[in-house]
């Protein structure tokens, strides 16, 4: 006894068995953000008044650098998967959803790298 359609066996079609790692690294990554995202929107706030000289100092700031390294890394990660998500769910034709996934992630991982250069540039000079 099977409780795959006729259509599904008749097909192949089946579970591709990535879905559940995918929505478990989205929703890890969702709950590192949270404490992450809190503590960026806090020191940015405290930031606010001061000059280009007080960012410099914060961003060159050995703890604060790696935790917004850390930020980055993770916060590109989820977007990654959120982005892929949305695109594999409402984009139909298959050509367009393979040249959106990798467009998306080509782009993502460019931006990403850039930003964490950024801060290393920064922290290590």
């Amino acid at each position: 006894m099977s409780l795959r359609s006729p259509l599904s066996r008749a097909r192949g079609l089946g579970s591709a068995k990535s879905g559940v790692h995918h929505f478990w690294v989205q929703r890890l990554t969702a709950l590192a953000l949270i404490p992450l995202t809190l503590w960026f929107v806090f020191s940015v706030a405290r930031l606010a008044g001061g000059d280009y000289e007080s960012t410099y100092l914060w961003v060159h700031y050995p703890p604060f650098a790696v935790t917004l390294v850390l930020f980055l890394i993770i916060a590109f990660w989820h977007a990654v998967l959120g982005v892929q998500t949305v695109i594999e769910d409402y984009v139909s034709h298959e050509g367009w959803k393979l040249s959106m996934l990798v467009a998306v992630k080509f782009g993502l991982a460019i931006l990403g790298a850039i930003c964490v250069f950024a801060v290393l540039k920064v922290a290590l000079t």
